[in-house]
């Protein structure tokens, strides 16, 4: 059996484990056009093959150290809910960038107020991080709802390329810092 590139983790009510092949199903058809209007880059149709090519590469990361690509799973029920992904910057390496998504119909459930302070946490711990960032679309005011319920603090905004829909967007962004760390 090949060893996890990290331990999992637990909340309450969840397992915040390394995504495995055995989540391209469930990512696919989490994917649906509500969720990737918010993520930059889950298109859809966002298909098994999509999947796990994605879940191929972000475990590549994990094992290199650079990203912990998590699979947000009910423990009630073993159900994948979605996805949340850190992955640490290669030019400052002691920065990471937060994204995640929740399926739509787990979404309202205060999962993501739940699963971030464990996973902010493990940033800093696992991955050495001082800085973790995060951004939305201007509109997507849940997402800084639950990017204010963990602590982090509104930085600036700018545009990034959402390949999902072949555009740029403008994004506010957000950031904790280790605590302890100045500005």
């Amino acid at each position: 059996m090949t060893q996890e590139p990290f331990q999992p983790l637990e909340t309450a009510r969840l397992c915040l484990r390394c995504v495995t092949e055995d989540d391209a199903a469930a990512t696919s058809a989490l994917i649906t056009p509500e969720v990737s209007r918010w993520v930059a880059r889950w298109p859809v149709p966002f298909t098994v093959e999509l999947a796990l090519t994605r879940i191929a590469a972000a475990r590549a990361l994990a094992y290199g150290g650079d990203a912990l690509p998590i699979g947000v799973v009910e423990k009630a029920s073993g159900a994948l809910l979605g996805w949340v992904v850190l992955h640490r910057d290669q030019t400052y390496r002691k920065r990471g960038s937060l994204g995640y998504w929740i399926g739509e119909q787990y979404q309202g459930k205060g999962y993501m107020r739940e699963l971030a302070p464990t996973v902010i946490a493990a940033g800093f711990n696992l991955l050495s991080l001082d800085v973790i960032e995060a951004g939305a679309q201007l509109a997507n005011t849940a997402s800084f709802a639950e990017m204010r319920a963990c602590g982090m603090s509104p930085t600036h905004e700018g545009f990034i390329h959402a390949p999902a829909r072949g555009r740029d967007e403008l994004c506010a962004f957000y950031e904790i810092r280790r605590p302890g760390k100045a500005a």
